[in-house]
């Protein structure tokens, strides 16, 4: 197993320590960026909640008839700038997702 050594700049180490309540800053970075994870996944969730109360249904099943042309209007820019922001916020949320599995 090979350890590597990261330098956290004592400015940052203070700031994790203020913002973490823990002064050990392998830990006090693990925290920070659990938070900053689950801040992001907050965001995420809620940018697919408002398009699914929008549209009725879940990315997956908008995708679908949005490929089987059941989408009125598919392609005009309000619809097709929702179909490119929802499927963002649905693969961000996926690797937050992965992400989190990491940092357990």
């Amino acid at each position: 197993m090979v350890l590597e050594s990261v330098v956290i700049p004592k400015a940052t180490h203070n700031l994790l320590r203020r913002l973490t309540g823990e002064s050990r800053p392998d830990l006090a970075l693990s925290l920070a960026l659990k938070d900053l994870v689950r801040l992001r996944t907050e965001s995420a969730e809620a940018r697919i909640a408002v398009f699914e109360k929008k549209y009725f249904r879940h990315f997956r099943d908008f995708e679908e008839a949005w490929k089987e042309g059941k989408i009125e209007d598919a392609y005009s820019y309000p619809i097709e700038q929702d179909y490119f922001e929802w499927e963002a916020a649905v693969t961000d949320l996926e690797m937050l997702q992965e992400i989190l599995q990491w940092l357990a």
